[in-house]
């Protein structure tokens, strides 16, 4: 956890949403995005973040590196 994560006088509850999300529920951030079972977060450090400044362009790498890949057919 961050310094700067501060969570002092909140009444946050963990893993509120997991089981729902289990079960194939769909829910929305605060900003919109839909996170679904399915999604997976990883940390990405801030030099390598100045170029894939979000998960579109990370994913997009990522998957053009795997086509390259030799006999691993893509999805």
């Amino acid at each position: 956890m961050l310094p700067e994560y501060d969570f002092t006088g909140k009444k946050g509850v963990r893993g509120k949403y997991a089981k729902a999300m289990k079960n194939g529920c769909t829910i929305r951030t605060l900003k919109g995005k839909k996170v679904t079972s399915d999604t997976h977060y990883v940390a990405i450090e801030s030099d390598v973040r100045e170029y894939f400044p979000d998960s579109r362009s990370v994913n997009g790498v990522l998957r053009k590196i795997i086509s390259l890949v030799p006999g691993r057919a893509a999805r």
